[in-house]
């Protein structure tokens, strides 16, 4: 056996899994998204999935028209010219909505990108700032963001976000 059988293993060993992950309906789910990412009318808008995780304040992930979600960023949302939707208490009083019940849902957001990266302490990251000026619900319950079989669990992120850690 050649010494650098260990290390071809090892690879193929890695590789593999990587290659098994998505069954034929996830591709075809997959498929469906992209077309259907690829149909949205070009403008001078952006299409925002909200994304709330408890005790951060960041806001979702944004992207343009015809992009797909991996291309998105995750941001913090300025309020100057406008709240957010979702603007409510953090913990309700009674049985009202509180901060992030809208989660998953799918916006069109009018706006701009300050410039700007603002800290969030709570997760740690310090993200691009959206300047909301006007948004308008798409859809409530859009499905999964990023891949087909992801499973959201309340405490963090489905992908590491490159640049945002301090």
């Amino acid at each position: 056996m050649s010494r650098f059988a260990p290390l071809f293993l090892l690879g193929l060993a890695l590789l593999l899994p990587a290659c098994s992950s998505t069954s034929p309906r996830q591709q075809q789910l997959i498929e469906y998204r992209r077309l259907e990412i690829a149909a949205e009318t070009p403008g001078d808008y952006y299409i925002g999935r909200r994304f709330n995780i408890e005790r951060t304040h960041l806001w979702g992930y944004v992207r343009r028209p015809g992009q797909p979600w991996h291309q998105s960023k995750l941001v913090m949302m300025n309020e100057k010219y406008m709240r957010q939707p979702d603007r409510y208490p953090e913990i309700p009083s009674g049985d009202g909505p509180a901060f992030g019940s809208d989660h998953n849902h799918e916006y069109r957001l009018w706006g701009y990108y300050s410039g700007r990266r603002v800290y969030d302490p709570n997760s740690n990251l310090a993200l691009p700032e959206f300047v909301l000026q006007r948004y308008e619900l798409k859809n409530r319950s859009p499905g999964w963001l990023f891949n087909p079989g992801e499973r959201f669990n309340g405490k963090q992120l489905l992908r590491g976000e490159a640049g945002s850690t301090p």
